[in-house]
């Protein structure tokens, strides 16, 4: 059987990142699978044309979710809008797509299943997240705890999720941010199934333990940690990526999960 195809729908806007990195050795090692191209998103208003690729893999990114060009975030929904109409339509093959972070957001504005509000103080560093009950039966989540350890670096947030309209999409949400009873502000949205080909998180699914711990163990980057979270935080951080139960079992489960389920289904199809 000939490779499926997978483009990586870069978000970044240039911006130096650990997540492009980490994206692509997991698709590498998915080698035997797929095919790979990645597409300059905002920075040239590059996408793939929809009908020569299989999977996609939408990145976070820097800045406001909700802020564009006219040009390259028309064009990103549009071509959000074209995969999820080619699914409803009675094709033999469907498109799978995972969105994080900033890509998660701009898709639960799209659809209009929540508010996308600034959050009070940046998110950053790991953090437990828990299921909801749709997330104890959701299989990409099945090999993890309750409450899972994510990574999560962001200003912004999904919150006020519209019930109805999830309900008439058929979406779910799959797990909310951590508890925090001392503060008086509504949790988050940290993952939601849109349909059986559509899935997205919050957080950084992508982010793994090893390149985490360079990179926040630099000088520069642990100073800054340091001055702007305090030495708990830190410290903190540096325990959730050495257990490996934890990080480490997020790493390995949510995005091998999904593209071992989507070259399945897909494989099935195109033999």
């Amino acid at each position: 059987m000939e490779k499926l195809k997978l483009a990586i729908l870069d978000m970044y806007d240039n911006e130096p990142n650990q997540g492009m990195r980490a994206i692509q050795e997991i698709v590498k090692s998915f080698g035997e699978h797929l095919d790979w191209e990645v597409f300059d998103v905002r920075g040239k208003a590059e996408l793939p044309n929809a009908v020569d690729f299989d999977l996609y893999i939408s990145t976070g990114g820097p800045g406001a979710p909700l802020e564009g060009d006219g040009i390259w975030d028309k064009k990103y929904y549009d071509f959000i809008d074209e995969l999820w109409t080619w699914n409803q339509a009675d094709r033999g093959s469907k498109k799978y797509v995972f969105f994080i972070c900033h890509s998660f957001q701009m898709a639960c504005h799209h659809f209009q299943i929540a508010q996308i509000t600034k959050r009070k103080s940046r998110s950053f560093g790991t953090f437990p997240t828990h299921k909801t009950p749709a997330g104890e039966r959701e299989l990409l989540f099945k090999n993890l705890e309750d409450p899972f350890t994510v990574a999560d670096f962001r200003d912004w947030q999904v919150v006020q999720p519209n019930i109805e309209r999830m309900k008439s999409l058929g979406m779910k949400t799959l797990a909310t941010e951590k508890k925090r009873p001392h503060v008086d502000l509504e949790r988050a949205m940290m993952a939601v199934r849109f349909s059986p080909e559509f899935f997205g998180t919050q957080f950084h699914p992508e982010a793994d333990p090893e390149g985490m711990l360079i990179h926040f163990s630099k000088e520069k980057q642990k100073e800054s940690i340091i001055e702007t979270h305090g030495i708990e935080k830190y410290e903190q951080m540096l325990e959730d990526l050495h257990d490996t139960s934890r990080i480490q079992q997020t790493y390995r489960t949510i995005i091998p999960g999904f593209l071992n389920a989507a070259i399945e289904a897909l494989s099935t199809i195109k033999v």
